[in-house]
């Protein structure tokens, strides 16, 4: 019996990374323009996009495009054009949490599909399809769901969910730029080196957590990078139609290493959820990953220590 194959999905920085992304195995890219976009590994102008387009397409395969920021009344100026824009790109969908995006998809480009995002914390599946009744095509579901929450909202849900598989997640946002108000108090000024910053608990020795900060505030990633290869199987058996791969703090390498190792996973459990994996594979992401972030698996299975 031959069960249903998960869409892979990865975060790209550049048309160039998501070339390498796609040939490397995955489905789709989701890529952004950070004054829309929350934590995208690259900020790409509209010809930038374009060209992700013709690449992604040319292989058959979709562009996502993230405005996942929760926005204020200036980024709403600008934002009809820029959805009309990506229209004509013939982008494949949208990634939404503002329902100010929603307003702006249902006036300028009704047939652009829409994918409700983690940012407005999907965590049941009534809340999930009251956006697919307001025109969401698909379900990109919290991080902060256990395994078993996960399967429970996918058996109700109207519309396809998608599920984080493998990177950082977000544990913390802010809009206050709270990097450069700490660096002003110590008299360090603007420099953007001094930024690259990480945060320690007393209480948890050996745990960093990287900061990053831009147009959209202060985010606070978690020390642990989650890593479902084992998992997958019990994802694949209970229908999970999405698996999403964060790129974001990674080398090119690294994450083509990934989206090459889950390709090969996700072909083999298709066939078979329940067949043994290759320890080979996993033990191909561990030879790249950094060794000061210990692989976990999120909220799946226990509580985050992040």
């Amino acid at each position: 019996m031959n069960f249903h194959t998960p869409e892979l999905v990865v975060s790209a920085g550049s048309p160039e990374e998501a070339e390498k992304l796609l040939s490397a195995g995955a489905d789709a890219v989701t890529v952004g323009d950070g004054r829309y976009a929350l934590r995208v590994p690259g900020n790409l102008s509209m010809p930038m996009i374009t060209d992700v387009v013709r690449i992604a397409h040319g292989q058959g395969k979709k562009v996502y495009v993230a405005l996942n920021a929760l926005l204020h009344q200036e980024e709403l100026n600008g934002l009809d054009e820029y959805v009309r824009q990506l229209a004509q790109s013939k982008v494949d969908a949208v990634v939404f949490g503002d329902p100010a995006v929603l307003v702006a998809v249902q006036k300028t480009a009704p047939g652009l599909k829409r994918h409700w995002s983690t940012e407005t914390t999907s965590t049941n599946w009534r809340t999930v399809n009251f956006w697919a009744r307001k025109g969401a095509s698909r379900a990109i579901l919290a991080r902060e769901l256990s395994l078993e929450e996960v399967i429970g909202v996918k058996q109700q849900s109207r519309i396809p969910v998608q599920v984080q598989v493998h990177g950082m997640t977000c544990i913390f946002h802010s809009k206050r730029p709270l990097v450069s108000n700490y660096l002003h108090i110590l008299g360090k000024g603007d420099n953007k080196q001094e930024q690259l910053m990480v945060l320690k608990e007393n209480t948890r020795s050996g745990q960093h957590y990287p900061i990053i900060e831009d147009h959209n505030g202060t985010h606070v990633m978690s020390h642990e990078d989650i890593c479902m290869l084992e998992h997958l199987g019990v994802l694949i058996e209970n229908g999970i139609d999405s698996f999403y791969i964060e790129a974001l703090g990674k080398p090119l390498s690294y994450n083509c290493q990934v989206v090459s190792v889950y390709r090969q996973a996700i072909d083999c459990l298709a066939k078979n959820p329940q067949a043994a994996l290759d320890p080979a594979l996993l033990d191909a992401i561990k030879a790249v990953q950094p060794t000061e972030r210990p692989l976990g698996t999120g909220f799946y299975f226990r509580e985050q220590v992040y």
